[in-house]
């Protein structure tokens, strides 16, 4: 209850920013989330990123966002499977970008283009809203951009998400 109350306030309002080093927000989280899911989903971690890339963000509302991706990934492997999360910047860019890749059931083309669409789900409880406050929360409050990377039925599906970056002086 206490991480959840800060998220839904934050939804219906205008969030506070912050400069977070991106790749302890992440990390942190996953660690936190590697808890309370399935003891058979293994969680590794590519992390590429200079130790001070900072991101102005709300940190509340983008573990919402990491935490929705991976449970959607939990529940697409059935509990058993592997997640990958990649945190990269590319050269002489101003960006930072997360990969979110699980060994799950894939997904249509036709699933792909409806994913972030208030009340699609594929699942067969919920209200299909986890994905579209996600897109909001990215593109709304962090400027920055979500969509499916790929995905292959029976293979998986990777989530990218590209955030502006900041680099704060030691």
């Amino acid at each position: 209850l206490e991480m959840t109350t800060p998220r839904f306030s934050n939804i219906g309002s205008v969030p506070s920013m912050t400069d977070e080093r991106i790749a302890d927000v992440v990390i942190q989280f996953i660690k936190y989330l590697q808890k309370r899911v399935s003891s058979k989903v293994k969680f590794t971690i590519d992390n590429q990123l200079a130790e001070n890339q900072t991101v102005n963000m709300n940190k509340n509302l983008f573990e919402w966002v990491i935490e929705n991706i991976c449970k959607n990934a939990v529940d697409a492997m059935s509990g058993v499977g592997e997640i990958n999360v990649t945190l990269q910047s590319p050269p002489l860019t101003n960006q930072i970008m997360i990969d979110i890749t699980d060994t799950g059931k894939g997904m249509s083309k036709t699933n792909m283009a409806k994913i972030f669409s208030p009340g699609f789900s594929t699942k067969k409880r919920g209200w299909g809203l986890g994905l579209t406050l996600a897109k909001r929360i990215v593109e709304n409050y962090h400027s920055g951009k979500i969509f499916v990377k790929s995905s292959e039925i029976g293979k998986g599906t990777s989530f990218r998400i590209i955030l502006p970056a900041t680099i704060v002086e030691n």
